[in-house]
């Protein structure tokens, strides 16, 4: 699912972090003098927002996917970045004032094993925190999810995540142990040449809706296509669409 290579990654969901990432950083908050961890690092558009508050020597990511973890290490030189699954985290106890989980929880195998994680490895007194999209205010996903809904209604299970709706990731913090629990929604924005260069990244095979659109035929991909396209008033257009995610932050 995210085995694709970074620019992939960079045209359906960097497009976003440019405005996701420091609200995200001054929700938590992360200033000047911290050492955090960024888990789920991805090719490092959250890692790029945390070194230029903390610098490279103060910053450290994960990431599973061999071509992100490769990426983010091109992106942000000095960070300490490593491949590994959050649910096992390589550092040890008690090692960062923060750690961020962006747009990852939803895919961790046991998120609340890998909220502990991130707790384990965040000094007491410490903060936890994550966001994941909104699964009704991200526009781009919620378009193109209605019409896979439409063709096959399995899907709309197979496509949920936690912390894809409102209260979800404060309620895995709680259950992970982490007091003084918060939560919100943060607001980010992404811009498009045109409804193609929307639509070409979900066919990447990035994320459970590319991972879908690999599972069809190219007539089941067309029809999703002219499906969304119909939804676009001049899709030969520029535009900007604004997304929604949920956050929570805990204290350790």
């Amino acid at each position: 699912m995210f085995a694709a290579p970074a620019a992939g990654y960079d045209r359906l969901i960097g497009r976003y972090l440019p405005t996701l990432a420091p609200t995200f950083a001054d929700a938590v908050p992360v200033t000047t003098g911290m050492h955090v961890v960024d888990i789920g690092c991805g090719p490092g558009g959250l890692t790029r927002e945390l070194v230029s508050r903390v610098g490279a020597s103060g910053v450290s990511a994960i990431d599973p996917s061999a071509p992100f973890v490769e990426a983010c290490r091109a992106r942000n030189p000095g960070v300490d970045v490593r491949g590994g699954f959050a649910e096992r985290l390589p550092f040890d106890t008690d090692s960062f004032d923060a750690a961020l989980a962006s747009l990852v929880i939803g895919f961790m195998r046991d998120p609340v094993a890998g909220v502990r994680e991130m707790a384990r490895v965040t000094r007491p007194g410490g903060t936890v925190a994550a966001c994941q999209w909104d699964r009704a205010g991200m526009p781009a996903m919620r378009i193109l999810g209605q019409f896979m809904v439409a063709a096959d209604p399995t899907v709309n299970d197979r496509m949920k995540l936690t912390g894809d709706t409102a209260g979800e990731i404060a309620a895995v913090f709680r259950e992970a142990g982490l007091t003084d629990v918060e939560d919100g929604a943060l607001t980010a924005r992404g811009s498009y040449a045109d409804f193609d260069d929307w639509w070409e990244p979900f066919t990447l095979g990035i994320g459970p809706h590319g991972a879908y659109l690999e599972t069809l035929d190219d007539s089941g991909r067309e029809a999703l296509r002219l499906a969304c396209l119909n939804t676009f008033d001049r899709p030969e257009q520029p535009f900007t669409v604004e997304a929604r995610a949920w956050f929570a932050r805990g204290t350790v």
